[in-house]
């Protein structure tokens, strides 16, 4: 079993790293214009379908006066469209609009179009590791 001291220098090395890659991508964004909160909720929509205003505000860690700010820029921008909820008359449902899809395809484009050219200058074992450490990642974000 690794030391306390071991494990909290892998965890700061690890955060480190993983913050200036994220940063590194965030400056690849197809529409920067667009706040970091904005497009994690199109990203949430995209992943999960259409959702109420609550559920994304819960998707996204975020309180429910936020997301209608949020959801109401987007819907101003022309990104995503409200319709009644088939099941409960109080609620709507927010969906993606075709913008919003074009967006988020152009976005995850030259996002991977970076990160792929810079995979292709490491050694196929390096390509190895990552892709078994991106396997580690997502255990560990899912708990």
């Amino acid at each position: 079993m690794p030391s306390p001291t071991a494990t909290a220098d892998l965890a700061n090395q690890l955060r480190a790293s993983v913050t200036r890659l994220a940063r590194r991508l965030r400056y690849e964004r197809a529409d920067t214009a667009l706040p970091l909160t904005h497009l994690a909720t199109l990203g949430s929509l995209d992943r999960h379908g259409p959702l109420t205003p609550g559920e994304l505000a819960h998707h996204e860690r975020i309180q429910p006066p936020s997301m209608t700010r949020v959801l109401a820029a987007l819907e101003g921008r022309g990104l995503v469209s409200r319709h009644p909820h088939p099941t409960d008359g109080r609620q709507v449902l927010v969906e993606l609009t075709d913008a919003a899809h074009e967006l988020l395809a152009e976005d995850r484009r030259r996002r991977e179009a970076w990160l792929s050219t810079r995979l292709s200058e490491l050694s196929a074992a390096e390509r190895a590791t990552l892709r078994a450490a991106a396997e580690i990642f997502d255990r560990l974000v899912r708990g």
